[in-house]
């Protein structure tokens, strides 16, 4: 057994003081117990592995690729256990812990200045072609997370396992769409195993577009990238619905102080979420959401220091 097999197998638990009366129960995986922290570590196993099996990647090869810094972690965790080098494009609208964090675990970082320390869509599109400029180099293996069907595999052991731990019992799932990846994946199996789950989709309330709006800068790390994402998938998603920046960090410090439950700002946008799904469903149903990485990332950021 090595660090990679300790990845998956995480913990659900019961939201209970931040949840209004008359609300379904709303169960939340704590995705943090991962080794770097963050659900990205199901993904970057994934590609890893499928990049290694049709032969993309070899021994010697650099991987590269552009994240806002739980990706990054994930596959700095993934190439230090293979052995591969890997340079990672970032920028400063990422918390200093992620970009450390991927430092810390052996990437080699090239970061994009960003507008005022928010994500937009030109960020993320200049982000991407820095990747692909390094990605011209020889022995070099470039993930492209945005459009690499593989991810989709990482998620899909999550999408067991939340079937496995609610018995089957669930009306809702809801989930953050960044690549639309994890959101995706779950969607599929949960809708094999029963269609009448409702998957409901989040992105910013500030760059709405899946929901037909324009992009917008926003500060919920690692969703909303100001465009439909390529894996993008509406026939397995039942409803979009948009939550604000300030709910969401509004609502990873109520689930810290509350519930003791210690998240990031997309986590805290899933919670909201969540509970309008809730409110909706009334007393009798259930609905599933993800803890999706750990608040450790966010503490030089507003969302902990006010």
């Amino acid at each position: 057994m090595d660090i990679l097999d300790a990845i998956g197998t995480t913990s659900i638990v019961r939201l209970r003081k931040v949840v209004p009366p008359r609300c379904a129960e709303i169960l939340v995986k704590l995705e943090w117990e991962n080794p770097t922290g963050s659900m990205k570590d199901r993904m970057a196993r994934a590609v890893i592995a499928r990049a290694e099996q049709d032969g993309r990647l070899k021994p010697g090869y650099t991987v590269i690729e552009y994240t806002g810094g739980s990706t990054g972690a994930s596959l700095a965790l993934v190439c230090a256990a293979r052995g591969y080098r890997l340079r990672i494009v970032s920028s400063d609208a990422f918390s200093r812990e992620k970009l450390d964090h991927m430092a810390a675990l052996g990437a080699e970082l090239t970061l994009v200045e960003s507008e005022g320390g928010r994500t937009t869509k030109k960020l993320i599109q200049d982000m991407i072609e820095t990747a692909r400029r390094l990605s011209q180099e020889p022995r070099t293996c470039w993930i492209d997370q945005l459009t690499n069907a593989g991810s989709l595999v990482g998620y899909h052991a999550l999408g067991e396992e939340i079937w496995r731990q609610t018995e089957g019992k669930i009306g809702a799932f809801v989930h953050c769409v960044g690549t639309a990846a994890s959101c995706r994946g779950v969607a599929t199996v949960l809708k094999r195993h029963q269609p009448a789950i409702k998957i409901v989709a989040v992105e910013p309330a500030e760059s709405s577009v899946l929901l037909g709006g324009q992009p917008g800068p926003h500060q919920i790390e690692g969703v909303g990238i100001g465009d439909t994402p390529p894996l993008w998938d509406p026939t397995v998603v039942d409803e979009v619905m948009a939550v604000a920046t300030d709910d969401a960090k509004d609502m990873a410090r109520r689930i810290a102080r509350e519930e003791g439950l210690f998240a990031g700002t997309s986590s805290g946008a899933n919670v909201v979420a969540a509970i309008r799904v809730a409110q909706r469903l009334g007393p009798d149903a259930r609905v599933v959401t993800l803890m999706a990485d750990s608040g450790l990332k966010y503490l030089s950021t507003d969302v902990y220091r006010r």
